[in-house]
C-alpha cells in the first residue's frame, strides 16, 4: 500500500484525483510559504506556482523546510524541489521574482497563498485577486512566535484583504511604505516588525493556512468542511487575544470579519452601516464566529 493508497481511504479516489488537478500559488517560499508547499503537495495537490525573488541563505535554515545543502539556490528551485520529492508527479513553476512584477499568475491559480512578510505585496496580491477572482490565505506570526492569525479571503464575498486588515492590523487600510518586516506584532505603522519565533511555532500557524487552502481547493466535494468564520487567532502560548480575553496555550479563537461598506478596495454597499461598522470591538467580531458571511451575489468587487 501507498501512501497514495491512505490518501484515496481519506478523500476518496475520486476527490484525491481531482487534487491532482488543482492549482495552488504560492507567493513567498520562506518559513511559513515552504512549509504549506510541501504540505499541500503531501496532502495531493498536484499543481503549484510558486514566487519568490529570493536566495536561501544559512540564517534561513533554522526556520525553512530546506537545509544548508540548499544554501544559495533560490528559494523557488529549492521548494519545487521539495514538492517533487514528496510528490513526484506534481507538475510545479517557479517564478523568480516579485509578485508585484507577475500579478496576471495569479488568474491560474485556483488559491492563492501568501507567505511573504511585507504588508505592500498583500494588498498587491488582494487587488489582483479582487480582479481575477481568486480565494486567498493569508497569515501572520506574532513576536516570539506567542500567537498568529490565519484569514481566507473569498472573491466578491466578505471583507477583501484591506478591510480585514484594517480590523486586525490597527487601522492599517492602505499599503505601508515598503521596507522588511519580519513575524511579530503589530507597530505603530501597521506592520508586523519584531521578534520571530522559532519555527515550531511559526508552522503551527502555517499548518493552518495550508489547512484553510486545501479545504477551499476541496470546494464542491464531499471533503469540503464548512467553516464558522473567516479568521482563526492562534495561541502558541497564553495570549491576551482582546481586553479581559486570554487564551490558553495550544488554543485557538475564530473571528469573523465583515467587509468595511467605505472600503477604497472592495468598497460596495453591505448592510453594516459605516456608524455600525465603526462601533465593532474585537469582542463583537469574535461573538459573531458563528455567523454566516455575507455574499453579494449583485454587486462585483472593483480596485480602488
Amino acid at each position: 500500500m501507498t501512501g497514495w493508497d491512505r490518501m484515496a481511504r481519506l478523500f476518496g479516489a475520486d476527490v484525491l484525483a481531482y487534487l491532482g488537478t488543482r492549482t495552488a500559488g504560492v507567493v513567498g517560499l520562506g518559513s511559513g510559504g515552504s512549509f504549506v508547499a510541501v504540505s499541500l503537495a503531501m496532502s495531493g495537490v498536484g499543481r503549484f506556482i510558486l514566487v519568490d525573488d529570493d536566495l536561501l541563505e544559512p540564517v534561513n535554515v533554522v526556520r525553512h523546510a530546506a537545509d544548508l545543502r540548499d544554501v544559495g539556490r533560490p528559494k523557488v528551485d529549492v521548494v519545487a524541489d521539495l514538492v517533487r520529492q514528496r510528490n513526484p508527479a506534481a507538475d510545479v513553476r517557479t517564478v523568480i521574482g516579485r509578485i508585484e512584477d507577475h500579478l496576471d499568475l495569479l488568474a491560474e491559480m485556483d488559491v492563492v497563498v501568501a507567505g511573504v512578510d511585507r504588508e505592500q505585496p498583500k494588498f498587491a496580491i488582494n487587488q489582483a485577486c479582487l480582479k481575477h477572482g481568486r480565494a486567498a490565505v493569508y497569515a501572520g506570526v506574532y513576536e516570539r512566535g506567542e500567537g498568529g492569525d490565519v484569514c481566507i479571503i473569498y472573491p466578491n464575498k466578505g471583507p477583501c484583504y484591506a478591510c480585514w486588515a484594517e480590523r486586525l492590523r490597527e487601522g492599517l487600510s492602505h499599503p505601508a511604505e515598503e521596507g522588511e518586516l519580519d513575524y511579530g506584532m503589530i507597530g505603530p505603522d501597521g506592520t508586523l516588525a519584531a521578534e520571530p519565533g522559532l519555527w515550531l511555532h511559526v508552522v503551527r500557524v502555517a499548518a493552518i493556512q495550508a489547512d484553510l487552502a486545501l479545504n477551499y481547493l476541496l470546494t464542491d466535494t464531499p471533503a469540503h468542511r464548512a467553516l464558522p468564520a473567516n479568521t482563526i487567532i492562534q495561541a502558541n502560548t497564553h495570549l491576551e487575544i482582546y481586553e479581559g480575553k486570554v487564551a490558553l496555550p495550544h488554543t485557538a479563537e475564530w473571528v469573523s470579519v465583515p467587509r468595511n461598506p467605505r472600503c477604497l478596495v472592495c468598497g460596495s454597499q453591505q448592510r453594516l452601516s459605516t456608524a455600525e461598522w465603526a462601533a465593532l470591538s474585537l469582542d463583537d467580531l469574535i461573538s459573531m464566529g458563528n455567523i454566516t458571511l455575507e455574499t453579494d451575489e449583485n454587486t462585483s468587487a472593483h480596485e480602488g
